[in-house]
């Protein structure tokens, strides 16, 4: 059975599958609490209950008179004696039931209700805790994934700026050292404009630059803008303070608390849009005491104009204004820093070998990242299936948890109020309905997201090199940078297995090696070592188990990109199937699915009728031979009617297509048979009878020897052939041509059969060997068939002999003159076709025209 580890991974992104079992897990938390409810309010009824047959014994003696009255002495001795017993039995039942019911609520609050109540809060807390860390790491490796997206654009267009400039040099009459000069700064106004229309992170959200330009216009249209007085350095204009800002984050903004609205404002200042002046530090904190200046970049984006302090005739150096965190100074500084010749620390570099410096550095960031996010990723795979694990564990344990509380409630129930036990009999069987390995084993296969289905980051080199990396490279690319038809990863591991298998004691260990569960640590451990894009010798595997090399091998495989799969292959792939079956079978199945299409077509079926419809048909149309445990949940006949529903026109045109093709070109080289053409075979009949009567009429009328003495010719055949031998019969004849016909038919599916496929004549037999000119002393009269008897002249003047008999039972010479021969008894006046040899298209080895045997 598959655990959480191997069920709960999505291909999107890792937060899909996740979602989904925590989603079930936070389920079994109101479950626990539904339980709970039910202990709790099942404990205060029957305390309820208790207090209450509890107060009717007081209630019956504050009634006056009944039982405590003395009048009428003999009656009431009796009266007393009878209803005072009675009378106190039921009040003594009535307080030994409030105390059995007393006794319940206690043993509900102490045995269900306080430890159960104890351990959910723990189960909620640690179920909370895993969601709080996974979320946590997963938020983290989507954020250096975006990193990773800017920094290889950024690699992508300094690759593209050194291309056209490299083109620019091939095209340009001029050195690049006498180029004009003004295209420096223009490609850095480009790389400045391309990198601000990147998407902005603000409090975990990401913004577009037109969402960014919007909520700052608000921002400066909303807030209150003011001065601010720093000792030494001066006024600065556009300033606003942090509790301002704070609540309007919170009005506007969504902010759920100080902090997130802090976490705003922070990112803001990491942005550049505002800044904390006369501090060295950029902190964002909510107080009314600290101001925060809005920067000219947020009026240049917004268009706003901004405020700016009128500057004097003259200054000194020691002025107030001259610091460098001043609003004038610093602006000035910020636009100088950017071409000011002192501060480059490349002068001598031209255009060309700068943009490829930039490229470099940029492709040495990007390899960074990338590296980082394998790091993370495979840091956050390996907690995913920690926490897998644990939370399997965790939901086993509730599950636990939940048939131990029902089995001590109803047991709390049960040893106090055996009248109550058919109630107590019907929870136990309740909690008997609880398996926690099958609600667990229910839980993964209809919530189940998939298997194990790691995400590998691969570096993309702009020049389609594969030579960084080995894991997560098509198989193809990592062959071509191998220079081998197999990858060499593969070629090595395989080879080393090989080498080891030896090593181990006996077959079954060798077996378990692919089926041992390696922890992925250890496997990221040897991959780590492995995913250098360099091929590796033997002894690089050495110091590792077996097992976990075979477990790098089987992640390697995960890892490679998946396949691109089209309707249209697998349409494909069906029809090459279809094509395998006989002519008979595609047409009845194309009969079938036009029947249906159009059923569905017509009536406008909707999805679950097409499904149900699938579902009743798919055992009729395709079926396993011997049904297993696993065939029964195999889905296969039902997903072939689904795609023969929705592309039946794509695939049966093509075979009919082929098939007509094949037939076509079939029929034109197919040898004739032997025409079956009755039309006179009445007279052929009648004058076969005839020959065959002339011939008895011939013979001697008695087997015994003449005068003249016995001729025996000499037989023309072998001593195989001296004795007359009955050729097959229509019916066997009839078997062996069907036999035939099936197993060319299994031969050559779709094809028409070939001269090679069916022979248009059968193949000459021992019994047909036999079939020569039989002569009973005289050579003249030549007899044609082995179906001569002596006495056929015995009334057989106008006999339509049946074909079945027509090569017939040859009879024993020694009968008597006046006994009809065996072979004549079973002919039919009726010259009937059902056992016609001759009417088998000249099939057999036999033919029945006069003439004589031997041609």
């Amino acid at each position: 059975m598959p655990g959480f580890a191997d069920s709960f991974w999505s291909s999107g992104d890792y937060a899909g599958g996740l979602g989904v079992l925590f989603g079930k897990l936070q389920q079994g938390v109101v479950e626990n609490q539904q339980i709970l409810t039910i202990a709790r309010m099942r404990a205060e009824a029957e305390d309820v209950y208790g207090m209450r047959l509890g107060e009717i014994g007081p209630a019956t003696d504050r009634i006056p008179g009944g039982f405590s009255r003395d009048d009428g002495a003999s009656v009431r001795k009796v009266a007393i004696i009878i209803g005072d017993k009675a009378y106190d039995g039921v009040r003594t039942e009535m307080e030994e039931a409030a105390k059995n019911h007393r006794k319940i609520a206690q043993g509900i609050r102490d045995l269900v209700v306080a430890p159960f109540t104890r351990w959910c809060d723990a189960h909620e807390s640690r179920i909370q805790n895993s969601q709080d860390d996974l979320q946590a790491r997963i938020k983290l490796h989507d954020k250096q994934a975006e990193s990773v997206k800017k920094l290889r654009s950024h690699y992508f267009n300094k690759c593209r700026l050194v291309e056209d400039i490299e083109e620019e040099n091939k095209l340009a009459f001029q050195d690049p050292e006498t180029s004009p000069k003004g295209k420096i700064p223009e490609i850095k106004v480009q790389d400045k404009e391309a990198e601000e229309e990147e998407p902005i992170e603000i409090a975990d959200e990401v913004y577009q630059p037109e969402q960014v330009k919007k909520i700052l216009t608000h921002i400066l249209q909303t807030i209150k803008l003011g001065e601010t007085k720093v000792p030494i350095l001066g006024t600065y204009q556009n300033t606003t303070s942090g509790a301002d800002i704070v609540e309007y984050f919170q009005q506007y903004m969504g902010a759920t608390s100080v902090s997130h609205a802090e976490r705003i404002g922070q990112d803001l200042i990491t942005h550049g849009f505002l800044r904390q002046p006369g501090s060295v530090g950029n902190i964002f904190a909510n107080s009314s005491k600290m101001f925060y200046q809005w920067k000219s970049k947020s009026f240049q984006l917004t268009g706003i104009p901004e405020k700016k302090v009128a500057l004097g005739r003259t200054f000194s150096m020691a002025s107030n204004t001259d610091s460098i965190d001043s609003p004038v100074v610093g602006s000035v500084s910020e636009y100088l820093a950017g071409w000011n010749p002192l501060n480059n620390q490349h002068p001598n570099e031209t255009p060309g070998d700068r943009l490829r410096r930039e490229a470099g550095e940029a492709d040495e960031r990007y390899k960074a990242g990338v590296r980082k996010l394998d790091l993370y990723r495979c840091q956050l795979e390996e907690a995913i299936i920690e926490h897998l694990k644990y939370l399997e564990r965790c939901e086993l344990d509730r599950l636990k948890a939940m048939k131990t509380i029902i089995l001590d409630f109803s047991g709390t129930i049960s040893n106090v109020i055996p009248s109550l036990q058919s109630t107590v009999d019907n929870m136990m069987l309740y909690q008997e309905t609880v398996q926690p390995s099958g609600d667990l084993r229910y839980l993964l296969e209809n919530y189940r997201t998939g298997g194990f289905a790691p995400k590998v980051v691969v570096y993309e080199n702009y020049y389609n090199s594969a030579d960084e990396q080995t894991f997560g490279v098509d198989l193809e690319a990592r062959a071509r940078a191998d220079r081998k038809r197999v990858p060499v990863i593969i070629t090595t591991i395989l080879t080393f297995l090989d080498n080891r298998y030896p090593d181990l004691e006996g077959d079954e260990a060798r077996r378990s090696v692919w089926l041992v569960e390696v922890p992925l640590a250890q496997t990221h451990r040897v991959r780590d070592a492995l995913n250098t894009g360099k091929p590796f010798n033997l002894e690089t595997l050495e110091p590792y188990e077996i097992p976990i090399i075979a477990s790098v091998l089987k992640l390697y495989l995960l890892e490679l990109p998946a396949s691109e799969s089209t309707d249209s292959a697998r349409i494909s792939v069906i029809q090459n199937t279809l094509s395998q079956l006989r002519l008979a079978n595609i047409a009845t199945l194309d009969a079938l699915m036009t029947h249906f299409t159009r059923l569905i077509e017509l009536t406008s079926a909707d999805e679950t009728y097409v499904a149900a419809l699938a579902s009743a048909l798919g055992p009729c149309i395709l079926r396993p031979k011997t049904e297993t445990s696993m065939t029964m949940e195999e889905k296969y006949s039902y997903r072939l009617i689904r795609d023969l529903f929705a592309h039946k026109v794509a695939i049966f045109s093509e075979l009919k297509r082929a098939s007509s093709l094949t037939h076509s070109i079939s029929v034109d080289t197919r040898p004739r048979a032997v025409s079956s053409d009755e039309s006179n075979r009445k007279a052929n009949m009648e004058a076969r009878a005839r020959a065959i009567a002339a011939a008895g009429r011939s013979r001697a009328t008695s087997p015994a020897p003449s005068p003249r003495g016995h001729r025996r010719d000499r037989s023309s055949g072998g001593p195989e052939t001296r004795f007359p031998i009955a050729s097959p019969t229509s019916s066997d004849h009839t078997r062996n041509n069907r036999g035939i016909t099936q197993t060319a038919a299994a031969r050559m599916s779709l094809e028409v059969p070939s001269e090679q496929g069916t022979p248009t004549t059968a193949e000459p037999t021992k019994e047909a060997a036999t079939l020569q000119n039989i002569t009973n002393g005289s050579s003249d009269t030549p007899h044609t068939s082995a179906t001569y008897i002596p006495g056929m002249d015995d009334g057989l003047g106008e006999i339509g002999v049946e074909k079945r008999n027509s090569l017939g039972r040859a009879a024993p010479t020694s009968a008597a003159r006046g006994r009809k021969p065996v072979g004549l008894a079973r002919m039919s006046m009726d010259q009937s076709k059902r056992n016609s040899v001759g009417s088998d298209g000249g099939r057999v080895g036999v033919s029945l025209t006069d003439k004589p045997m031997d041609d």
